[in-house]
């Protein structure tokens, strides 16, 4: 396999598991970013470019609330898991677990 169509791959991947990780991470509250440190912390670099759209069609789908707050003389847009992104959390947390589960599963009887 190509590097390209291995890296293709590998970002479809972490394409599709960075909206639950967003959502986990929002359990708490956090404007851009502090989020994208915390993230960096957890050990997730993710670009600006990536996770402020992410953020916004988050709260679009009604996954997210936000605030505006003007603290320590800058204006900044907190953003929290809304009740509906708590039930999308858990739908996609289980969604996460099974697939892991069989994942396991698969790999243990290949073996």
């Amino acid at each position: 396999m190509s590097e390209d169509r291995l890296e293709a791959m590998r970002l479809e991947l972490r394409r599709g598991s960075l909206a639950l990780i967003v959502l986990t991470a929002l359990r708490h509250e956090h404007y851009g970013y502090s989020l994208r440190q915390k993230l960096q912390a957890d050990g997730l670099a993710i670009e600006e470019g990536t996770l402020y759209p992410l953020v916004r069609r988050l709260e679009s789908h009604g996954l997210l609330d936000s605030r505006w707050s003007d603290e320590q003389g800058r204006r900044r847009r907190y953003y929290r898991m809304s009740v509906d992104g708590q039930k999308v959390l858990n739908a996609l947390k289980h969604e996460w677990q099974t697939l892991n589960k069989v994942m396991h599963t698969v790999q243990e009887s290949s073996s």
